[in-house]
């Protein structure tokens, strides 16, 4: 690519979570999340719905700034901006240099603004990559739809070819296997070991988007089918870290009836796989509330961390962002029709390609 030719544009899409317990940014924070998912509940029209997004915020605020001051506030945001970075010295490695921003759906930078700064560069194709291996509604599907409605704010008309399911990719299911493995070595346990069980944790979704069509829950199943054969595991268990804001139905099991329901096992390793940073969902959830809830039901706790930073995954990404721009790379699965946001360029989830 010669120089004076303006390079494609990765617009990494994340979810963004308040960096600690400021009681205005957190109100926004979740005010924004209540809003992005009203039609879980019957409203009137816009206003009533951004009124019940405030009434929800108010009630939730309080105790979420208790939980970043317990974890010394979320690492999310500056995670983040390191996976960017990564991405962006990965892409020069291998002869692609690309323009690379960071965009998060509820906090700052908002997509709309990663998308003006990309726009200065001049860029004429962009892929939007959605850093979340599990493609669900609430984050894969509703990030990219902000992108759509972002560039339309703005004015912007790029080429634009976006990123869905990719949980089937090769390396990144290595590079969780690993850490996996590398968890049960630190603590001395085998998971061969009839004692302990290796516990998957999903982030939960409300049951309408499953009912609608949404295969999140088909993703995660076999997800974690794929992990156990990888690590010659028979017996392992599967929970969903589901939340109680609002009086609709959620996934089951979640993950503290999972862990109630577990026969004779005295040990558990916990794999947080919605997750490609650490934040209160498992600082907290996981390592505070979660691992309280295994003592008091005597079993010994133990969790994967999140493998944010693992080299690989930079690669990775840098593999997603060229394929979506049509480069060659035999190493992924086949490519196919995306069936939860058709039209998308990548997506190894969907229907196969005639």
């Amino acid at each position: 690519m010669a120089n004076s030719e303006p390079r494609p544009a990765v617009l990494l899409l994340n979810f963004g979570e308040p960096g600690g317990g400021d009681p205005g940014a957190v109100t926004r924070f979740l005010e924004r999340i209540f809003l992005a998912n009203a039609r879980l509940e019957p409203h009137v029209d816009t206003a009533a719905a951004r009124a019940r997004s405030r009434e929800l915020a108010r009630r939730r605020t309080p105790g979420l700034i208790e939980v970043y001051e317990r974890i010394g506030g979320s690492p999310l945001d500056r995670q983040a901006e390191a996976q960017g970075a990564a991405l962006d010295r990965a892409l020069k490695a291998r002869g692609h240099p690309m323009r690379v921003a960071v965009g998060m759906q509820f906090t700052e930078p908002s997509i709309e603004e990663a998308l003006r700064r990309l726009r200065e560069t001049g860029a004429a194709a962009l892929v939007p990559l959605p850093v979340y291996p599990l493609c669900g509604p609430s984050t894969t599907v509703a990030a990219l739809d902000e992108v759509e409605r972002a560039l339309d704010r703005i004015g912007w008309r790029p080429e634009v070819r976006g990123v869905t399911g990719w949980h089937r990719h090769p390396r990144y299911a290595r590079l969780r296997v690993d850490a996996i493995r590398r968890t049960a070595a630190e603590a001395g346990w085998s998971l061969a070991d009839p004692d302990v069980r290796l516990v998957f944790s999903a982030h939960g979704t409300p049951l309408r988007y499953i009912e609608e069509g949404s295969r999140y829950v088909e993703y995660v199943e076999e997800w974690c089918a794929t992990q156990a054969r990888a690590l010659g595991v028979e017996a392992w268990t599967l929970g969903y870290q589901n939340h109680s804001n609002r009086r609709i139905e959620w996934t089951p099991p979640d993950i503290e009836t999972a862990l109630e329901r577990l026969p004779g096992v005295a040990k558990i390793l916990v794999d947080p796989i919605s997750f490609m940073h650490e934040q209160s969902e498992t600082l907290m959830e996981l390592d505070v509330d979660l691992a309280g809830h295994a003592a008091a039901l005597g079993l010994e706790f133990r969790r994967v961390p999140v493998p944010h930073d693992d080299g690989a995954f930079a690669g990775v990404l840098a593999d997603l962002a060229l394929a979506a721009l049509d480069h060659d790379l035999p190493a992924l699965p086949p490519r196919t029709s995306c069936r939860c946001r058709p039209g998308t360029a990548v997506c190894f989830n969907g229907d196969p390609v005639a």
